[in-house]
């Protein structure tokens, strides 16, 4: 299985698992800084990433997070209507 690098030299597998790079991402930018990371920061780090991908590669990682994204913001609205619709329970 290929991998890719983080700039602190840490290994990604290139398996489809989107949350494992959001997983590293967050451990080798937010909490390696200790929460003091900017989006520039941030940006970087996904653009070095991406840099080693493949187009192919890009594509399908793009299509799991469009997927995840999707997902998470229907749960979002759902849990905003709830509230709602609970708030009109209670009234």
């Amino acid at each position: 299985m290929r991998t890719i690098k983080t700039t602190t030299g840490v290994d990604i597998p290139l398996d489809g698992d989107l949350l494992a790079i959001i997983e590293t991402l967050y451990q080798e930018v937010t909490v390696r800084r200790e929460l003091e990371r900017s989006y520039e920061d941030m940006m970087h780090e996904i653009r070095h990433l991406l840099g080693q991908m493949t187009d192919q590669e890009r594509t399908e990682y793009l299509a799991e997070s469009l997927f995840h994204n999707t997902v998470r913001f229907e749960n979002e609205k759902l849990a905003s209507y709830m509230r709602k619709l609970t708030e009109k329970v209670r009234k």
